[in-house]
């Protein structure tokens, strides 16, 4: 059984408060206030790495421009790190009642009405991760399971020491189809956004 949260009326502002085999919610996470990035995943906090290095701002800023221009004027808009994403089990949930809130490198949500002033509630259409060494473990495992079970339409892997990007693409079962990776010379062909289509070389033009 989990650990039950002791104080949740209380505001946090040093990490070290946290107590590793507690479940919090996103009403938790609303009152933490220390600077170090954290996520949630099913009740359980997971440190966000450091400052990313150049290489991974690059590929952020390059995928986020190419992302915006094509989006610009449509339904669908893509977010850029730091944005949270509440993945509740039902629509309706309260705060606390949602116990998974995760910053993705790069969102697409072709859904207004998931967006609100504190980012967006509900599975966006397109989560993109840029692979670092000390999270390519969670965003392998705990978020591939959490992108799946919560719908999201495409999830997008970007390896930056390899210049590949890997979609998983979510099929009528609920379930993530085998990936497709895209290296040098090749583009990425959305189906979640149609007419989506993004060469690997400008991704990784750094």
């Amino acid at each position: 059984m989990a650990k039950p949260y002791q104080t949740p009326e209380t505001d946090i502002n040093d990490i070290m408060l946290l107590e590793p085999e507690a479940t919090y919610s996103y009403a938790h996470y609303l009152r933490w206030s220390f600077e170090e990035r954290v996520e949630l995943i099913k009740g359980k906090v997971f440190h966000m790495s450091p400052a990313p290095n150049r290489a991974h701002q690059d590929i952020s800023g390059n995928l986020h421009g190419i992302l915006w221009s094509f989006l610009r004027k449509k339904k669908c808009k893509a977010y850029a790190a730091p944005f949270d994403v509440r993945l509740p089990q039902k629509p309706s949930d309260p705060d606390n009642r949602i116990f998974s809130v995760v910053q993705p490198d790069i969102c697409v949500v072709c859904d207004p009405s998931k967006l609100d002033d504190k980012g967006c509630s509900g599975a966006p259409d397109i989560m993109v991760e840029i692979l670092s060494p000390s999270t390519s473990s969670k965003d392998l495992k705990d978020k591939f399971s959490l992108y799946e079970e919560n719908g999201v339409k495409e999830y997008w892997v970007v390896y930056p020491g390899e210049k590949v990007v890997e979609v998983f693409v979510l099929r009528s079962d609920g379930k993530y189809s085998q990936s497709l990776k895209f290296t040098d010379d090749e583009s990425v062909t959305s189906t979640a956004v149609p007419g989506l289509t993004i060469d690997v070389n400008d991704i990784f033009d750094y």
